[in-house]
Order: structure tokens, then sequence, then C-alpha cells
């Protein structure tokens, strides 16, 4: 008899690594974003990934070293992207975490380009930036959500134990989907006893700071922190050329959100007008705050810089 309940807890203990980990296997991650703030649907393999356009999308989990990709734009005077082929393990077939940048043709007018950017292992435990939509491949979009400041979910597991006749019964539920597992050995009666476990998990990025008013810009994620800030404008500021400047922070901007004091620190980097302007025009979508967008103002030397800049965020309205 101690044999029998040992060999049914050790297939129990199998049972739920295996529905732990259903789908196990290698598996990639795939990021792309929009360098100049393009919202985007994403199609993989003919499967829509995102029902609401965004900026920045991550897909995990995903099985296949190569898959077809198409991008539609919410601004349907872009034209669409369609690659095939687009890759998720390197050459030798290991699965990695890839990102694709997504920016604007400047020789033609509505054309858009993919390109690779990036590509690292995959690291176990990563956490996606706040202000990255996050999708599972393959999992029901409606009960994926995309990491959001101050949610909450709810997990509670429910184990039932009978001992003499031996029954052993666990429950899951995750926001509303249950799953069970259930081994019985019914040869007598003995005592029952329940463990209720609850785990309420908050997520979000969040700065240190007591927010009580949600952000209104930036698909609504709340700004950097002043750590990761504080990183992010000495990279700026280690570059030896406005060029080179801009090009890390619109690197920086497009993967964070950012409060107009960010942006404008930031921007006061930068030794030209025209850099200063190209930037601030840049960082608008990724702006938590775009209210207070004309605290911008101060750092252009001329008018027309401040008009240029006053009629780009109204036509983006």
């Amino acid at each position: 008899m101690k044999l029998k309940i040992t060999s049914l807890l050790l297939l129990f203990f199998v049972s739920s690594i295996a529905l732990a980990q259903m789908g196990m296997g290698p598996v990639g991650h795939l990021t792309i974003f929009s360098e100049d703030g393009d919202k985007f649907q994403l199609y993989l393999n003919g499967e829509l990934q995102n029902d609401v356009p965004q900026t920045n999308i991550r897909i995990e989990d995903l099985p296949q070293p190569y898959y077809n990709a198409k991008v539609v734009f919410a601004d349907k005077s872009l034209m669409e992207i369609t690659k095939n082929n687009l890759m998720i393990a390197d050459v030798d077939g290991i699965y990695s975490d890839v990102t694709y940048k997504i920016r604007r043709d400047k020789n033609k007018a509505g054309k858009m380009k993919m390109n690779f950017f990036s590509m690292i292992p995959v690291q176990q435990g990563y956490i996606p930036p706040s202000n990255v939509y996050v999708v599972h491949y393959g999992a029901p979009r409606e009960v994926v959500v995309a990491q959001t400041p101050g949610r909450v979910s709810q997990t509670t597991t429910t184990t039932t134990t009978q001992t003499n006749g031996t029954s052993i019964g666990v429950g899951v539920n995750v926001e509303g989907v249950s799953m069970g597992i259930s081994i019985n050995d019914n040869m007598g009666g003995g005592a029952v006893t329940q463990t209720t476990t609850t785990t309420t998990t908050h997520s979000g990025s969040h700065d240190g700071h007591d927010h009580h008013e949600a952000p209104r810009g930036c698909d609504g994620q709340y700004c950097m922190s002043g750590s990761d800030f504080s990183k992010a404008l000495s990279a700026v500021k280690g570059q030896g050329f406005d060029e080179t400047r801009l090009k890390v922070a619109k690197q920086v901007v497009s993967a964070n959100c950012m409060n107009v004091n960010q942006i404008k620190q930031i921007a006061s980097e930068f030794g030209f007008e025209e850099t200063k302007l190209d930037f601030a025009k840049f960082a608008y979508d990724y702006c938590v705050d775009p209210r207070n967008y004309f605290n911008l103002n101060s750092i252009f030397s001329f008018s027309s810089s401040v008009d240029d800049l006053t009629d780009y965020t109204s036509s983006r309205n």
C-alpha cells in the first residue's frame, strides 16, 4: 500500500509539472517596435496577435524557428510589411530572444521597413519593460492582458488530501481560468485535509512614488523610474556627437515612457537646434503627460522651432 501511495504521488507530481509546462520544449521570443512611434497590428502565420494596434509588441513562447509575418498599420496611409521566414532561432537552430525594428523609408513616402535589430539568448524569468504589450503565443487573446500599471492578478490553489483511502486533488484558478488534477484510490475512509492558498500579484512599473492619477499618454503607462532614467541620460551624455546622441536617445525613448521633464533633460544634451526639435517630435508619442509639452519651449533658441513643435503636437492630437 505504501508503494502504491508513493507511485500515485509521483504520478501527481509529474502530471503537475506537465500541466505547468504545457507545450514544453525550446521556445523563442520576438519583439517588434516602431522607431517612429507608428502603431501596428502583427500577424504571425496568418494569425492576428494584437487586437489593439501597438508601437512595441513582444510575442513570447514561440515554438517554431521561423514565421511568416505581416504588419498592418493603424495609419492606413502606411504600406503593410510582409516578411517571410522571420528568424526566431539562430543558424544553429538555437531559439533566441529576437528584436526587429520598424522604421519609415525616408526616400519613399508611406513605405515602411522592418529590419533585424538584435538577438540574445533566451533569459529565464525575463521581465519586459512596462510599456511593451506582451502576448503569449497560442493563448486566447481574450485572456492575455498587456502589462498595465496597478494590475492585480490572483491565483487560488486548493489541495485536498484524504488518507487511508488515497485521494489527492488539486484545483488551480488563475483570474477565472480553472484547471484541476485528481488521483483516486478509494479503499476505505480516513481523515480529509484541505489547504487553500491565494496569491495576489501586482504588476506594472513603479518609480517609488504613489500615483493618484493614471497617466494619459504613452498608452496609459508610467514613466521611467529615476534610477533607470539616470542610466539612460548617462548613456546619451556619453556619446561624442549629436548624431550618435540622437540615435541612443531615440533607442531609449522607443523602449520606455517618459515625462516631460525627462524628455527635456535629454533634449537639452543636444547642441544643435535641429536635433533638439527632431528628438522632441519623436518623443511626443512616448510622453506620459503630453498636456505639459509646452515646457519644452524653453530649450529652443528660435521661435520658429517652438512653432514647428506646436504644429506637430497639435497634428498628433
